[in-house]
């Protein structure tokens, strides 16, 4: 029994905006755990006011009924009735696994934390990938809106960045058996996110010991697969090189020059399918930014101050896990202000790129004349960061 004094029901999500592929995972894991039950909001009619929750087994549809809008926000709507069906379930009893399906943009960090917060353990967090789309969606810098994705109105996410997320949150990617995938893309997907279990959805096991079928019960950290992607701490590439497909992993312990850098963000952005990481501008000395790009598109925000920038009494704050990573990276001077940003590509310029990046930090003479300088250089990033 939980806590709540229901019984436990093991809830694993499976997500993905490549829908063939997430498909087939579900219904792989419908035939290899006998008596598991999907759970599935469709946002598709979502400009209507209306959110389609539909919940089914191996057999068919148990049951269906609207969701209505919260805030006009369809992921609202989603987050107020999926516990209230996961209880429900629970209840009932004789469910092994409840299949939380994702629609397309649905986004499964923000799920995991919802169906943890209401009381349940979610056992795995699954995005569902055909290898041969991961380059082509990384490269789409459409608006999810433009294909009818946007989970909102107000949804100004674009299919590049939300696919990244949706594949770098998961620990384990279920692998459709794409007759075009090649080397080049299967090296691709695990350089982009190598901590990843990588399953094939394969073939059924109807004694529930198929690979996928022990990989939505392996366990899930909600709290460790949140500091995993935040900028301070986030578990990044580690360089590589294999089939085309490259990682270059860039460290400096200078700050960079704000408009150089401004100047360099179209070139930057373009030179690789994924890059991402933390980064320091002269001008903003106690200001830890983040670099997030995909699709041709950069996001730059703050993401909260250095450590080095805070009073010691208010490290007693800060997690665990975010100390640990600024100490591991600690310079006397510096402290944990740092270059390390991650580009991974096909046909990626590692030498031009590492040209490009030492071009946009301070000089010798820039870096010697002391922080008091720097931060009177002029703030190219303002607008960027709207400030």
């Amino acid at each position: 029994m939980s806590g709540h004094g229901r019984p436990d029901l093991p809830v694993v999500i499976v997500g993905g905006l490549h829908a063939d592929a997430r498909r087939a995972a579900v219904a792989r894991l419908l035939a290899d755990v006998p008596g598991s039950v999907v759970l599935h909001h469709d946002l598709a009619t979502a400009a209507a006011g209306t959110v389609v929750r539909t919940v089914r087994d191996a057999t068919g549809v148990l049951s269906a009924g609207e969701a209505p809008l919260v805030n006009d926000c369809a992921c609202c709507a989603l987050r107020e009735d999926l516990v209230p069906e996961l209880e429900r379930l629970a209840r009932a009893g004789g469910t092994p696994l409840a299949v939380v399906e994702l629609w397309d943009s649905v986004e499964p960090k923000a799920m995991a934390e919802v169906v943890t917060a209401g009381g349940f353990t979610v056992t795995g967090v699954i995005t569902a990938v055909d290898p041969a789309l991961v380059l082509p969606y990384l490269g789409n810098g459409d608006d999810l809106a433009e294909g009818g994705l946007a989970a909102a109105a107000t949804d100004q996410r674009t299919v590049a960045d939300t696919f990244a997320r949706q594949l770098e949150y998961a620990s384990v990617l279920a692998l459709a058996d794409s007759p075009e995938a090649d080397d080049e893309d299967r090296e691709l997907l695990a350089q982009l996110h190598p901590t990843a279990r990588r399953v094939p959805i394969g073939h059924g096991d109807p004694a529930g010991s198929s690979p996928l079928a022990r990989a939505a019960r392996a366990g899930f950290d909600v709290e460790a697969a949140a500091a995993a992607q935040h900028p301070a701490c986030a578990l990044l590439p580690a360089e590589a090189d294999a089939h085309g497909v490259a990682t270059l992993v860039w460290h400096s312990r200078r700050p960079f020059h704000p408009e150089r850098l401004y100047a360099a963000l179209e070139d930057l952005t373009c030179a690789a399918a994924r890059s991402r990481g933390r980064f320091w501008l002269a001008d903003k000395a106690d200001t830890l930014l983040h670099w997030d790009a995909a699709g041709g598109a950069l996001c730059v925000e703050s993401a909260g101050p250095w450590l080095a920038s805070l009073p010691d009494a208010a490290w007693e704050m800060v997690p665990p896990v975010r100390r640990a990573a600024a100490a591991l990276d600690w310079h006397p001077e510096h402290g944990d202000r740092c270059q390390h940003l991650v580009f991974t590509s096909p046909g990626l310029d590692r030498d031009g790129l590492e040209r490009l990046l030492e071009s946009c930090l301070l000089t010798d003479a820039e870096y010697a004349a002391g922080r008091a300088a720097w931060e009177r250089l002029p703030s190219a990033f303002d607008t960027l960061l709207e400030v």
